[in-house]
């Protein structure tokens, strides 16, 4: 059976579908909005919505065997605003935000999904599932990956309309987009064309006619 592809699948700001994977599940809580400028790509407005992102997450708990209630929909927002501050944060080698990290550590305490052994040898969790104890499990993969090996390789996008936040997992290291469907697609269309441009205007540099107007002629007396 063939594993679903890991990542988000998020619309770009022309309507267009791309898949995002911030490489750890601590980080999937981000793209559904957050603090400042970020509110204005909130989706997390009641229930529905958190058992939508939660089913869509690395996580995958069993969208029918989960109890999410409207307190946890604010909790998750509260805990998301917090992981923003301390991932920038980490990103930019700033000092990480006191009260953030006390929202971090404390949701990380909470008691997370319980795993249970299937019939048929796979892995699943433990039903219900609380939308306390996704959180939970968020908050504890986010502490491990700002604290872990890879807490370094905590990036922001290279685009400059951008601010996505990713872990490059990579072996070489040089991850630098989001999404290679989007952003780095996009780079890769500019550098094209500013390619192309550059070429023109060297052919014509070369030929000495090029820009050059024909002369009016003008008429004998």
């Amino acid at each position: 059976m063939k594993e679903p592809a890991i990542g988000l699948v998020l619309p770009s700001p022309e309507g267009v579908a791309y898949r995002f994977d911030p490489g750890a599940l601590g980080l999937e809580l981000l793209p559904t909005g957050g603090p400042g400028a970020y509110a204005g790509y909130e989706v997390l407005h009641e229930p529905a919505d958190l058992v939508r992102w939660a089913a869509a997450c690395r996580l995958r708990p069993d969208p029918d065997g989960l109890a999410v209630s409207p307190e946890d929909v604010a909790t998750a927002r509260y805990l998301r605003d917090a992981l923003w501050r301390v991932a920038v944060a980490r990103v930019h080698g700033q000092p990480l935000p006191a009260a953030d990290l006390v929202v971090l550590n404390e949701a990380a305490a909470w008691r997370p999904p319980a795993l249970r052994l299937a019939a048929d040898g796979s892995r699943a969790w433990r039903t219900p599932v609380t939308g306390t104890q996704v959180l939970a499990a968020v908050a504890r993969d986010a502490v491990e990956l700002f604290s872990g090996p890879y807490a370094d390789r905590v990036r922001e996008c290279s685009a400059h309309d951008c601010r996505l936040v990713f872990v490059d997992t990579s072996r070489p290291g040089r991850r630098r987009w989001c999404s290679m469907e989007h952003c780095g697609n996009r780079h890769k269309v500019r550098a094209h064309r500013s390619r192309s441009q550059a070429h023109e205007a060297h052919e014509a540099s070369r030929d000495p006619k090029a820009g050059v107007r024909a002369p009016t002629p003008r008429l004998s007396r």
